[in-house]
């Protein structure tokens, strides 16, 4: 089983800064993938980060490239997200998932329970 528990999120300015992060439990996650996602009201969930726990190899969506820097210490078994230069447009449930593998994250990964960013204008 895999317990996953996003916080740092919370209300911030149009051009301010937050990290969030997302701890880890129930297993070792030596290996796999780390993705960050968000969902804003109406709109679907939508790929926002991924680091792969073994190589390190960053991935991010256009929307964030710039912007956003997902890292992780395997040692605390956290992932963190800091998110700089914020927009209102950024303002979303934000998800921390793993999966054993690249693949198709609607099957097979583990989800946290979202912490909510929202930017203000």
């Amino acid at each position: 089983q895999v317990q996953l528990v996003e916080s740092g999120g919370g209300l911030v300015q149009a051009g301010g800064s937050l990290r969030l992060s997302c701890a880890a439990s129930g297993r070792t996650f030596s290996s796999g993938v780390m993705g960050w996602f968000r969902q804003a009201p109406g709109k679907e969930r939508e790929f926002v980060a991924r680091i792969s726990w073994y190589s390190s190899n960053t991935y991010y969506s256009n929307s964030v490239k710039g912007r956003f820097t997902i890292s992780g210490d395997n040692a605390k078994k956290t992932v963190y997200l800091q998110m700089n230069s914020l927009k209102p447009e950024d303002t979303a449930v934000y998800y921390c998932a793993w999966r054993s593998s690249l693949g198709d994250w609607s099957q097979g990964a583990y989800w946290g329970q979202g912490t909510q960013v929202t930017v203000s204008s």
